[in-house]
């Protein structure tokens, strides 16, 4: 289902979904009010929502969306600008499964990278419809995956007992979700360690992301400076549409911001932060891999792992897709495969020296 008072962009994200041999469009609609009545009758499997729409808006419709229909995937299509970001990121804490930044499409600028963005969001999150939860409204279990409980589908290495110098967290589709939690959890040892967040999103949304984490734990937080020093006490966020990476110097180790071509169809990419840590830390990081589609971080990881660190990919269970993790883990970079709930306090004790 397509929801956007543009007729301009209803028609082009209806031709470019109607070119999909796996794809239908069930219906679409012109404002929130219409698609609430159309929804239980078109049975979406999800649902493309614009922000500002006139008779009801986005997050209104949102959140009668959601009640209706708990476990539907929702793609927020947003305006690339300060207000846009901070209403998507509101969507995504309400329950909203991802976002998709709209470009100027009246004059066919950034046109292509938004339609195989959607097309891409909506097959995985439409082939995964039952799994496609946000967190914010899905039961968590607390179901961590064991050496014996892995069997031969993932081989868990041993915890290195190697203090980590930084925390590198990466992610993706429901990462701003699973970022809530997380940083939560490792709230008690921002001060002791910094920490390094990779998240797949545009210019403006990481600064309004990193504005959004550190006032949810009253920590300093904002989009990493190229040429500064790593620091203990501060969340940085990878800016979007550059690589974020690390290089040891003669004083210490300084962040570098890159604007290199994507990885992975990626920029930022979590491999550009992780590789580059292996190198610059000795080894010596916690990496955290949190849900989303495709393998970026399985490399860095590996390298990681390879190196003497450990990394820690969230589980199936409490992924909106488990594409990233699934990928760290099944190529054996991780000590440990947990809900998203369980990283933070894990993380806390591994700081602390209890490696168990």
């Amino acid at each position: 289902m397509i929801v956007d008072d543009a007729v301009v962009v209803r028609g082009l994200v209806s031709r470019w979904i109607g070119l999909e041999p796996d794809m239908q469009v069930v219906r679409v609609c012109k404002n929130g009010r219409e698609a609430l009545e159309q929804l239980d009758i078109a049975n979406p499997d999800v649902v493309v929502l614009d922000i500002e729409m006139p008779e009801l808006e986005g997050i209104a419709t949102l959140k009668e969306m959601l009640i209706k229909r708990p476990r539907l995937p929702v793609i927020m299509a947003s305006t690339l600008t300060k207000r846009g970001a901070e209403i998507t990121l509101k969507a995504l804490s309400m329950g909203a499964t991802d976002c998709v930044p709209k470009p100027d499409i009246g004059n066919g600028a950034g046109s292509e990278e938004f339609r195989r963005t959607l097309i891409d969001k909506i097959r995985h999150l439409g082939g995964r419809r039952s799994a496609a939860l946000s967190f914010a409204r899905r039961e968590i279990r607390a179901t961590p995956l064991t050496h014996q409980a892995l069997a031969n589908d993932v081989k868990l290495r041993p915890f290195s007992k190697v203090m980590p110098k930084a925390i590198l967290v990466g992610s993706s589709t429901g990462g701003p979700q699973a970022l809530q939690v997380l940083v939560k959890g490792l709230a008690p040892i921002i001060d002791r360690v910094p920490v390094m967040i990779v998240q797949h999103m545009p210019p403006i949304f990481t600064a309004t992301l990193a504005e959004h984490l550190g006032r949810l734990v009253g920590k300093p937080a904002r989009e990493a400076i190229n040429g500064e020093p790593l620091k203990a006490g501060m969340i940085y966020i990878a800016p979007g549409g550059k690589h974020l990476a690390l290089i040891r110097r003669d004083h210490g180790v300084e962040v570098v911001i890159d604007d290199s071509a994507p990885i992975h169809f990626c920029k930022p990419a979590v491999d550009a932060l992780f590789l580059s840590a292996s190198n610059a830390l000795d080894g010596r990081a916690l990496c955290i891999v949190l849900t989303g589609m495709g393998s970026d971080g399985k490399k860095g990881s590996l390298a990681i792992a390879d190196n003497g660190g450990n990394v820690i990919a969230q589980d199936e269970a409490t992924s909106v897709i488990w594409g990233m993790p699934g990928s760290a883990a099944h190529a054996g970079a991780c000590a440990a495969v947990l809900p998203i709930q369980e990283i933070g306090p894990k993380a806390v004790r591994i700081v602390s020296g209890d490696f168990s």
